[in-house]
């Protein structure tokens, strides 16, 4: 990251928005958001003495409410740009009107309350959509496992930020209860994920992985610790993957094949119901922290960025390709491609590879002279047309809009509104010509016309 900020031909654009895209292949114009940060990051050094003073703390939303983080923060220390927004729903300056440290000890005067959001405009020739993917609210759902009543049941993704070392506990795990070491430590897998009944049908795919590197982490760091992971089957599909899993095996992790069904607090432990379907046997293990390997759904918000960009979704809500196969960076809006788990569930090498994918695909289209399209597109028959513009609410890819041409009725001028194609954007899908009434709108190739005639060549 810190070598794309400081490469001449990349512009970060961080803690913005995308509000509104229009525009084709080629000719995109994307109208971007910048949110008020309250700091001037042109002026701002991120020396940190605004965030040591400010006396306001929150629960930090990257360490998922684990620890806290100050009203004037960055998220964490190898963000890009090292430099501090300001949280104003807390901020004691913009609920009360008084506080204001972090202005007062800025040596260089980049604190800005008077900061207001702006608007702004850019032209691009393609679009790379690489909106990740959050986890599975699954709270409600499973509520046999005990979240937000038991503290010592957390997420894969918690797990991950206390192992991490520069997390909040330096790396150390510990039960966010009463700060101790776990002796005994419980993973379940499949959490929402391939449950048709109360969660998610597609598997997550990268879950395998990372419970397997949780369990070797608590073996490794935690002396006479014990790891317990409960699965429904194990994927490893990857370089090197299964070895790692089957070395996991080797160090200690005991891995019961089957569901849990219940946990439920005794004294300072937690007791863990399940089956080992293996054996045809109940199994009741008793653990100090209880891990869970959430399914991977689509970001908050992908929908309507969906509809901004004209881009297909799928059953989950992940945006659709072109064809899984032939065209998987691709999508059927042309100059739109996809990166990552915005398409579906991906672990970090899948999700590099299909954005070096998507970059060339990129850069293949921009070095081209000329754009090579479709033929088969829509034709709008101006004479037939009669401006309804029922195609213009049905097409997918907002390639209709309406114009006005000038005819002469009885020796005089008159204007009307007429449909219009941009054959920049339409792909061909032929709902405009379901739609239209008047049969105006026809795909070049398979108008009624010639499809009769190819019906009755047939039947000659």
């Amino acid at each position: 990251m810190v070598a794309a900020a400081q490469h001449p031909n990349i512009q970060l654009m961080t803690y913005s928005e995308v509000t509104e895209v229009s525009g084709y292949i080629g000719n995109f114009e994307v109208t971007i958001k910048q949110k008020p940060r309250y700091v001037d990051h042109k002026v701002c050094t991120g020396c940190g003495t605004c965030w040591e003073k400010c006396p306001t703390k929150v629960p930090s939303e990257y360490d998922l409410g684990i620890g806290n983080r100050k009203c004037i923060y960055i998220n964490f220390p190898q963000a890009v740009p090292n430099k501090p927004v300001i949280d104003a729903e807390n901020c004691r300056y913009f609920k009360t009107g008084k506080c204001g440290v972090c202005k007062k000890v800025c040596p260089t005067g980049a604190v800005d309350f008077e900061q207001k959001e702006e608007f702004i405009t850019e032209k691009v020739g393609a679009i790379v959509m690489a909106t990740g993917f959050d986890l599975f609210n699954w709270e409600e759902v499973y509520g046999e496992y005990g979240y937000g009543r038991f503290k010592n049941v957390i997420t894969g993704l918690h797990f991950e930020r206390m192992s991490n070392a520069s997390g909040l506990t330096g790396g150390k795990i510990i039960r966010p209860s009463d700060g101790k070491e776990p002796k005994s430590v419980v993973f379940i897998k499949c959490v929402g994920s391939r449950d048709e009944a109360k969660g998610k049908e597609y598997c997550s795919r990268a879950c395998c992985m990372y419970t397997a590197k949780h369990a070797h982490q608590v073996l490794d760091k935690i002396e006479g610790s014990s790891a317990y992971v409960f699965y429904m089957d194990v994927r490893t599909p990857g370089k090197a993957y299964d070895e790692f899993y089957r070395r996991t095996v080797e160090e200690g992790a005991q891995y019961i094949r089957g569901r849990v069904s219940k946990i439920y607090e005794s004294g300072d432990k937690l007791i863990v119901m399940g089956t080992d379907t293996l054996l045809g046997r109940p199994v009741t293990v008793e653990a100090d922290l209880v891990v869970l390997a959430t399914a991977m759904v689509p970001s908050e918000g992908s929908d309507k960025i969906a509809q901004l960009v004209s881009c297909p979704t799928d059953k989950d809500g992940f945006f659709a390709e072109a064809h899984p196969k032939l065209r998987p960076v691709e999508t059927m809006t042309g100059g739109l491609f996809l990166a990552g788990a915005c398409q579906g569930p991906r672990d970090i090498p899948d999700t590099v590879s299909q954005a070096s994918g998507a970059a060339v695909k990129v850069v293949a289209l921009l070095n081209n002279d000329q754009l090579a399209t479709d033929p088969m597109i829509c034709q709008i028959d101006e004479k037939m047309c009669s401006g309804c513009l029922v195609c213009k609410g049905v097409c997918p890819y907002k390639a209709i809009s309406e114009k006005t041409i000038t005819e002469r009725i009885a020796g005089k001028p008159v204007e009307r509104v007429v449909a219009s194609v941009n054959t920049g954007l339409c792909q061909g899908c032929g709902c405009c010509t379901v739609a239209c009434r008047a049969g105006a709108a026809n795909l070049k190739g398979f108008t009624n016309q010639q499809v009769l005639a190819e019906v009755d060549a047939l039947c000659r």
